[in-house]
């Protein structure tokens, strides 16, 4: 069997920020008739599409975080996840092994690296994370989704490749955007993450109710809020007259982007590459506790290449929201602009270059420098 008929190896932790865009490389490779198979935690059973249907190998891990017995237990899980992945990697012989960060993966990396096998790494944020950190030295070829990745300043092993998104999102690439004239309606989506954000169904409501009545009659709102909020925040919009749709979560979520003259929301990888993708203006405000504070760095980078205005969450009140409201609101051009540059930034061919770059690995037998095959 050639190096180019062996399976891939796909290690992944369980969050959705992981998982997507190992999805999107599974459903590239498949493409392009190469094999792949999943090797992750115990949270990869909730997996389907393009992942689910393919054998996956689960090995022991944890994040070693928390209380020193926690770190401690973790630490020991971890140990053994290593010699689950040394073991499962014996048994598959892949032609390459690539990472998409998370605890979950870290064991085999680590494995991969200690049998000599062709790696790499994929990393969604503009700051590399912690998880990736500890098994960069394994990794011959690193594939950023920003320009620019602290941690990886002046490593020659990185390569521009995107974050691949869903194909839900890419189909929408070619929707126009048409910014509201004046006295026409506008819509705006808010969402925070898989449930609504708690801050934003207290500040969001209340700064779209101060606004003059003028504005609040043009407005029409699709807003993700979490169960305990929905009551609340529907009657504050209904009292201050403007039409809203709220739930905890939208299935439809790539279409409602689509259909929105602006939106507001967290700066995780996903979201800002959807924004990207499908070319949507927006005023992010960064999740304070992410970890190595990336969703600040995702922002950032996104509103220096034009398509976002950012609020730190400590500044994130009626006032300055109603300051970067009216400034947009009134100036629909800025608003075109802001999307035009957003959909410049989009790479919609993201899990293409992953591909690429991955059968690179494979055809040169690329090892981190040093390593010996």
């Amino acid at each position: 069997m050639t190096a180019m008929e062996r399976p891939v190896v796909l290690a992944t932790g369980g969050t959705g920020g992981h998982v997507f865009p190992a999805e999107a490389l599974a459903g590239e490779l498949e493409a392009r008739g190469v094999a792949f198979t999943l090797v992750t935690d115990s949270r990869g059973r909730q997996w389907q599409g393009a992942l689910g249907h393919r054998p996956i190998h689960y090995i022991r891990s944890a994040s070693p975080t928390g209380s020193v017995v926690r770190r401690l237990t973790a630490i020991f899980s971890l140990g053994l996840g290593l010699l689950d992945a040394w073991r499962v990697l014996g048994r598959i012989g892949p032609s390459a092994v690539v990472g998409f960060g998370g605890y979950a993966s870290v064991p085999t990396m680590v494995a991969a690296r200690l049998r000599r096998l062709p790696a790499m790494l994929h990393e969604q944020n503009a700051v590399l994370g912690k998880a990736n950190r500890m098994v960069l030295g394994g990794a011959a070829r690193v594939a950023t989704s920003f320009a620019r990745v602290r941690h990886l300043e002046n490593d020659g092993r990185a390569r521009l490749t995107g974050n691949p998104v869903r194909e839900a999102v890419r189909a929408l690439r070619a929707s126009p955007y048409r910014a509201p004239s004046s006295g026409r309606t506008i819509d705006l989506l808010v969402f925070g993450g898989s449930q609504g954000a708690a801050s934003f169904s207290q500040v969001v409501p209340e700064t779209l109710a101060a606004l003059p009545a003028a504005e609040r009659a043009r407005l029409r709102v699709v807003q993700q809020c979490r169960p305990e909020d929905l009551e609340r925040v529907r009657a504050r919009y209904a009292e201050a007259g403007i039409p809203a749709e709220l739930a905890p979560f939208f299935a439809d979520l790539p279409q409602r982007l689509a259909g929105a003259h602006l939106v507001i929301g967290r700066a995780g990888a996903s979201t800002v590459s959807e924004l990207a993708t499908i070319g949507r203006p927006s005023i992010l405000i960064p999740y304070p506790y992410a970890a190595d504070d990336h969703q600040t760095a995702n922002a950032r980078a996104f509103e220096a290449a034009g398509g976002c205005i950012v609020i730190p969450h400590a500044e994130f009140s009626v006032p300055t929201l109603e300051r970067a409201l009216q400034a947009l609101l009134m100036a629909p051009q800025r608003l075109a602009d802001m999307a035009a540059a957003a959909h410049a930034a989009g790479r919609p061919d993201a899990a293409a270059r992953l591909a690429d770059l991955v059968q690179e690995v494979i055809a040169n037998k690329l090892l981190p420098s040093g390593a010996a095959a």
